[in-house]
């Protein structure tokens, strides 16, 4: 069990519990926090509350969160594009629409699902029984290419490449609009919506509860009104380039959660394709890199905005 220890301050006495916890960054929706409140799973200086407990400056909150039901990944034979595989690693091609590992509303159909079957079982254990050999992850929505680990070393040894953002990320996208400069970028701290726990937004570099993330962006055609670009990211925040690009007020197209509301539904989604993932080998250290096609609904999208310009 997860435990989170809160103080409140100057400006947080006189809110309910439920609403304080909200405001923080807890990846719960406020429902979810207003269940634990009614299990004795929040603490307001080592006494249970009540959701109506309004609070006074300098009490203390634990908010205790319960380990999630276990859901079982299981060995699932699915099709996969593998680009590359090696005993330590397999570097994967995922299609919009798959999500990368189980979670409520979707237990199996995943990618972990898939791995499973393709690798009998051979994958790190550090992401835990619902996240064998992850090592990071890409929207449902989000078609491209994703690293997976099939031993603890090499997912470690991935990992601290990511952490100092030294693996190469580059993806294609179409934005609304266009651009003056040729390329540029999008520097900002981002944390969960405090209005929304299921968007994420941008906030200043000394926002509490947010983690400072940065997209380089490149034109690569104008198609009148949207823009085919390539972002390359130093960091790997949830949303990031969706966000980001809402924020300069270029959403991606498709795009339902940061974009216009009469989104392109036909795009089912938004167009945001991993095209290109360098990296060096934590084992063998050979410099390895990838560079995938931009799959069917991308280029018809594409080609679609090209005709409109002739």
């Amino acid at each position: 069990m997860e435990q989170r220890e809160f103080v409140v301050e100057a400006e947080g006495a006189g809110q309910r519990i439920d609403r304080f916890l909200s405001a923080e960054d807890t990846g719960l929706s406020r429902s979810a926090l207003q269940n634990l409140v009614a299990q004795g799973h929040v603490l307001c200086n080592g006494s249970p509350v009540v959701k109506s407990l309004k609070l006074k400056a300098g009490d203390t909150i634990l908010l205790e969160i319960p380990d999630a039901a276990p859901i079982a990944a299981v060995p699932q034979e699915i099709p996969l594009e593998i680009l590359y595989e090696d005993a330590h690693l397999l570097v994967v091609n995922k299609p919009k629409g798959m999500v990368v590992h189980p979670a409520p509303g979707n237990p199996d159909g995943t990618l972990v699902n898939a791995l499973l079957w393709h690798c009998k079982g051979s994958l790190s254990g550090i992401g835990g029984e619902i996240r064998p050999g992850i090592v990071h992850r890409i929207d449902k929505d989000t078609s491209g290419l994703l690293v997976v680990a099939k031993d603890d070393a090499t997912h470690i040894g991935l990992s601290q490449q990511m952490a100092v953002h030294s693996v190469e990320r580059a993806y294609q996208t179409v934005v609304y609009g266009g651009f003056a400069q040729d390329e540029g970028f999008v520097e900002t701290n981002l944390g969960r919506s405090q209005t929304d726990r299921k968007k994420m937004a941008v906030y200043p570099a000394n926002a509490p509860h947010t983690k400072y993330a940065y997209t380089g962006y490149r034109v690569l055609e104008r198609l009148g009104e949207f823009t085919l670009l390539e972002c390359r990211l130093k960091t790997g925040r949830t949303h990031q380039i969706r966000v980001h690009m809402a924020s300069i007020h270029h959403p991606v197209a498709g795009d339902p959660v940061y974009g216009p509301h009469n989104c392109i539904s036909s795009l089912h989604g938004q167009c945001l394709h991993a095209k290109t993932l360098g990296f060096i080998h934590p084992i063998t250290g050979e410099a390895l890199r990838f560079d995938s096609e931009l799959p069917e609904y991308f280029t018809h999208f594409l080609a679609t905005l090209r005709r409109g310009r002739t």
